[in-house]
């Protein structure tokens, strides 16, 4: 079962008590105060690991707990310390404190270790306070006690590009036509129920990753549908592939708009994406239909067709819409880096849009870096 987000309460194990005692052996006087330190408690670790990927495994485990520290004992004994406990996440894990709302931790890397609450320190026992005006303690500290956090854990898929579209627009036959993804697919809304991964190979040693999310409809951040739940999926992406359904009842225009639409309501961030548009199910229609479909659109958004996707080997019978520079210069926010229409079934433009899409990727990654320095 596929579960991305949990909520827990989790809680680190409390120091055990210092022990009272006294040194008492045949033939010695007066042995003294010998009480051990309790132990500290048990830690809780969250470990990333990628043969993980889901949250299924912590749900209806409402309360995960380290172990207590043991007491002290006799005989200057310390108390062992309590077990640690370790939290198995997969890659995209956010950590959120459900009391505040702040985000605690972000785990991405895979076998990152990270300790997220200390156990308590352990009290000492009374052999430590001996002094010369107090032969005979009778006091040994308590342990402290662990730190009980209330959190949820949020699951957000690590992808280089984000497929958002209607419901039955194609999404998840695109991801199977272009990657190793296997989603189910079927004639009818909502056959994409949870996110797919897939990677999309472009040459032997280039590769990206492909988010498939549930369809949106217009309403959706009002809860229509299945509303905005899965858009944290693509929030890390910082390509999104905007997806318009040419045999649709909607026209072009309003699908697109409505996205970004949907997409703002849910977050700025993610609206402000560098985004491209592939116009889908172009089989089902005639090749004239199609251009005249894509210029009314390509007019509408205050685009114009032109060629530059032949270097892509697209099929330029179809009206297409490049981005007139070159991919290294900074690309505007609002317009798409490219309009490019595709049949995943037959296999119209799906190549030139791997490639297109490998070329987008790769350049928005080094503009990413190049502004981080």
């Amino acid at each position: 079962m596929f579960v991305d987000s949990v909520d827990l309460t989790i809680s680190s194990g409390k120091g055990g008590a210092g022990a009272i005692s006294f040194w008492t052996e045949k033939f010695v006087i007066k042995g003294g105060p010998d009480g051990g330190d309790g132990g500290r408690g048990g830690s809780v670790f969250f470990k990333v690991d990628n043969n993980t990927d889901t949250l299924s495994g912590l749900r209806g485990r409402n309360h995960i707990k380290a172990e207590n520290g043991r007491p002290g004992e006799g005989r200057k004994k310390y108390g062992r310390k309590g077990q640690d406990t370790t939290i198995i996440v997969p890659p995209g894990t956010v950590v959120v404190d459900m009391e505040t709302g702040e985000e605690l931790l972000d785990l991405i890397e895979e076998g990152q270790i990270v300790k997220f609450l200390e156990g308590g320190k352990g009290g000492l026992g009374n052999m430590h306070f001996k002094s010369s005006t107090n032969q005979r303690p009778t006091y040994a500290q308590p342990g402290l006690p662990g730190i009980t956090k209330q959190v949820r854990l949020e699951m957000k898929l690590i992808a280089d590009v984000g497929l958002v579209g209607y419901p039955n627009v194609g999404k998840s036959t695109l991801i199977a036509t272009l990657s190793n993804a296997r989603p189910q697919v079927a004639n009818y809304e909502f056959t994409t129920l949870t996110p797919k991964l897939g990677v999309v190979h472009v040459s032997d040693y280039d590769s990206f990753m492909m988010a498939d999310i549930p369809g949106i409809i217009e309403g959706a951040s009002d809860g229509r549908g299945l509303g905005l739940e899965f858009l944290r999926h693509i929030e890390r992406t910082k390509t999104l592939l905007l997806m318009i359904d040419a045999a649709n009842y909607r026209e072009m225009k309003y699908q697109y708009e409505t996205l970004l639409v949907e997409l703002d309501r849910y977050s700025e961030t993610l609206a402000g994406r560098k985004h491209a548009i592939a116009i889908t199910k172009i089989d089902s229609l005639s090749r004239d239909e199609v251009n005249t479909l894509t210029e009314t659109f390509l007019k509408d958004i205050g685009l114009e067709a032109n060629d530059t996707l032949k270097k892509y080997k697209a099929d330029m019978n179809y009206l297409s819409y490049g981005f007139k520079t070159d991919f290294g210069v900074p690309l505007p926010q609002k317009e798409p880096l490219f309009v490019l229409p595709i049949s995943s079934v037959a296999h119209i433009n799906t190549e030139a849009l791997r490639y297109a899409l490998g070329d987008f990727v790769k350049n928005v990654k080094e503009e990413t870096e190049a502004e981080e320095k």
